[in-house]
Parts: structure tokens; C-alpha cells; sequence
């Protein structure tokens, strides 16, 4: 038999996930959702759910473009951004949502080719902003994504 203190408990439990499942994402600088460190497609899926307005799409966009083109590949949540990798390999790219663009990491982006657009202080990384009325040119960064699959990448998976 359940006593009355297990029921309420149950039912303040069943009141803390409603909340939780309803409670607005939380946004850092530029609109980037706050989302706990994970690893698999769970933690990714909740990061792009929390993407503000148009951003959301491009998450979905790239990270369906990602896993076409690379089937095989890990995917984590680190410092509140998606990554994307293969095992024992390190990552190979991550994005993460800025004001007015997402930005995509190509880890070794200077050895793509050819070499995505964005500059970075450090020599091997290379960016791809996206902003909101881009017309996203999908067979290169399909070609990006494969290539940087390749390379050894940063950190491990």
C-alpha cells in the first residue's frame, strides 16, 4: 500500500517535470541556449530545440547535412554548443549561435579545400557564418563535412 507521503511526493515529482519539460530555454550573449554538457543526440536535439527563431532551422538543417554526410558520427554537447566527431578520432567540427549568425568550427579547416571563408586565431580552424537570409550552398559544406571527417580531429570523443 502507498502511504500518503508517497503520493504527494509522486505528485509534487510529476509537477517539478511538467515544469521542466515546459520552462523556456535559457539564453546566454547572442542567443545561445545553455545546455548541459552531454554526449549522443539527445543533448544535440535539445540544443537545436532551444536555437532562437530562424537559427533553429539552420541547426536543423546542418546537423541533418552532417549526419548525411557522415553517418557515422558522434555528437555532444561542450561549452553549450553541438559537436560532431568520430570515435577515437577527436571532433571535427561544432557550431554555436551568435546575434546575428551561427557560426560552424571546422577544427582543421585549413586543410580543407577549398579553405571555408572566417579567419581564426588559430591557424588550423576555420568558420562558416551563417546568417539569416544566407542561401546555405549544402553540396559544399556536405564536401566540407566529408573532408574534415577524414582529418584527425580535436580533443577526444
Amino acid at each position: 500500500m502507498i502511504s500518503k507521503t508517497s503520493k504527494k511526493l509522486a505528485k509534487i515529482a510529476k509537477k517539478v517535470d511538467a515544469k521542466q519539460v515546459t520552462a523556456k530555454p535559457i539564453l546566454l550573449a547572442g542567443g545561445n541556449p545553455q545546455i548541459p554538457k552531454g554526449d549522443g543526440d539527445a543533448p544535440v536535439q535539445a540544443y537545436i530545440a532551444a536555437m532562437p527563431g530562424w537559427k533553429r532551422d539552420v541547426g536543423r538543417r546542418l546537423d541533418a547535412l552532417i549526419v548525411r554526410a557522415v553517418p557515422e558520427v558522434r555528437k555532444a554537447v561542450r561549452w553549450n554548443s553541438p559537436f560532431y566527431g568520430i570515435e577515437g578520432q577527436g571532433w571535427f567540427l561544432n557550431f554555436h549561435c551568435f546575434t546575428k549568425y551561427v557560426k560552424v568550427a571546422f577544427f582543421r579547416g585549413a586543410s580543407l579545400s577549398p579553405v571555408p571563408p572566417g579567419d581564426s586565431k588559430d591557424k588550423n580552424v576555420r568558420y562558416l557564418d551563417i546568417y539569416e537570409d544566407d542561401q546555405l550552398d549544402e553540396a559544399q559544406l556536405i564536401d566540407w563535412v566529408k573532408q574534415a571527417s577524414q582529418l584527425p580531429g580535436w580533443g577526444k570523443t
